[in-house]
């Protein structure tokens, strides 16, 4: 078998987590093809003030449809909810954090007004601004050790990013502060991965055998929110998803950029209805977008 990934160290990290479990399972190798994608090129925009749906995932897609290679490996939040009608996820593996994490020399309740705290994405910038804090809000792009790196050179006084990427690369000892789930909601998908396969795949039956359902069925509720509310990180919208025994509950809190509480809702079901959740929670936020 052949993966495309993209060619980060979170990417590869990720990958070759993958290769490892399937290695486990067929005892054969699977080669790896790095493939840039258009997200990887762009360093210097705001995620939110262009197009970004399958930034960083169409060209990795349009390898599995070309069949250059047989699946590839994304992080499941850049996932476009609207997937190429010969494409499926085949496979979610077991879900790591969901949490968001402070990274910086000081925590957050230290954080003083006027502090530099670099972030990308509107959500973020949208529960900064909530808490009104008085923090600067700067652009910052790169990868994972790019961004610990500029709050470590004294680039940006802090950084918040997500607790996965941060465990995946043995980086915990760079969290000041792990935020709770409804202090701080998550983008839907955080910390899962997605692998994708065609359809009519020969090695989806073996990539299904990595799925975890808990972890697929959070994800489900929380994708289908966006997919019925239509929106990307054009808004700043959280939503969290987490299963109790055979409980599903689902959280999700719509912001404006400066902070207002636009709606928030919360909802429970049996686990093996996370789409019909997703659905029902949307139908009560779409008055608000």
């Amino acid at each position: 078998m052949i993966v495309g990934t993209r060619g980060s160290e979170l990417a590869l990290t990720q990958t070759n987590y993958i290769r490892n479990r399937l290695f486990d399972l067929t005892n054969n190798e699977v080669e790896t093809k790095i493939i840039k994608t258009t997200g990887d090129k762009i360093t210097t925009s705001q995620l939110y003030n262009m197009d970004s749906k399958g930034l960083f995932t169409k060209e990795l897609d349009r390898a599995v449809l070309e069949e250059e290679v047989d699946f590839a490996v994304h992080s499941l939040k850049d996932v476009p909810t609207e997937l190429n009608e010969d494409l499926e996820i085949a496979a979610v593996p077991i879900r790591e954090s969901p949490n968001e994490v402070l990274v910086s020399n000081y925590s957050w309740e230290d954080l003083k007004k006027g502090s530099t705290l670099g972030t990308s994405s509107l959500r973020r910038e949208a529960f900064c601004n909530m808490y009104e804090k008085g923090l600067e809000l700067k652009p910052i792009r790169g990868n994972i050790g790019t961004r610990v790196e500029k709050v470590l050179d004294g680039e940006v006084d802090a950084t918040i990013m997500a607790e996965a990427g941060l465990n995946r690369l043995g980086l915990t000892e760079c969290i000041k502060n792990r935020f709770s789930l409804d202090y701080l909601t998550p983008p839907a998908g955080q910390g899962a991965l997605a692998i994708i396969t065609r359809k009519d795949s020969p090695v989806k039956d073996t990539i299904r055998k990595l799925n975890h359902y808990e972890s697929e069925q959070e994800v489900l509720a929380e994708k289908t929110v966006l997919k019925e509310l239509g929106i990307g990180c054009q808004w700043p919208l959280g939503s969290i998803a987490r299963v109790n025994g055979s409980e599903l509950s689902l959280y999700s809190i719509l912001l404006t950029q400066k902070g207002e509480i636009l709606h928030k809702a919360k909802l429970k079901s049996s686990i093996g209805e996370a789409e019909d959740l997703g659905k029902k929670l949307a139908r009560d936020m779409k008055e608000f977008i």
